[in-house]
C-alpha cells in the first residue's frame, strides 16, 4: 500500500465504522444527524492531519487533533464496530490493524 493511499483507506475505515455503529445503535440505514456530523468531523481531521500520508494510527498518535467530546465518541464507535469490521469489511479491518501494529513497532524502535 502506498502512503498516499493510506489516508484513503483510513477515511473508508472510519466511515464504515460509523455506518456500522449508527445502523446498530440508532437503527437506520441512513446516518442520523449526530453520526453524519461525526463522520464529517473525522474525515476533516484526517484531511488536516499534521503528519499527512505518514500519519500513525490515531490511537498511537502523539498529537490528539479531535476535541475531547468527539474523541470520546470516536472511541465508542471504534470499540462497538471493531469486531463487526472483521466480518463486514475484512480488508479495511486488517489494513487498520496492520497500520496500528506498524505504528507500535516504530514507537518501540524510537524509545529503544
Amino acid at each position: 500500500m502506498k502512503m498516499k493511499d493510506s489516508l484513503y483507506f483510513e477515511k473508508k475505515t472510519i466511515i464504515a465504522m460509523i455506518n456500522i455503529y449508527c445502523e446498530s445503535v440508532h437503527g437506520g440505514k441512513v446516518l442520523c444527524d449526530e453520526c453524519r456530523k461525526l463522520k464529517e468531523y473525522a474525515v476533516q481531521r484526517i484531511d488536516r492531519c499534521n503528519f499527512g500520508a505518514g500519519k500513525p494510527a490515531c490511537k498511537k498518535c502523539p498529537v490528539h487533533c479531535y476535541c475531547p467530546k468527539s474523541r470520546d465518541e470516536i472511541r465508542k464507535v471504534m470499540r462497538f464496530s471493531g469486531l463487526s469490521m472483521l466480518y463486514k469489511h475484512p480488508v479495511l479491518a486488517i489494513l487498520h490493524l496492520l497500520k496500528e501494529k506498524k505504528t507500535t513497532q516504530k514507537s518501540i524502535k524510537l524509545t529503544s
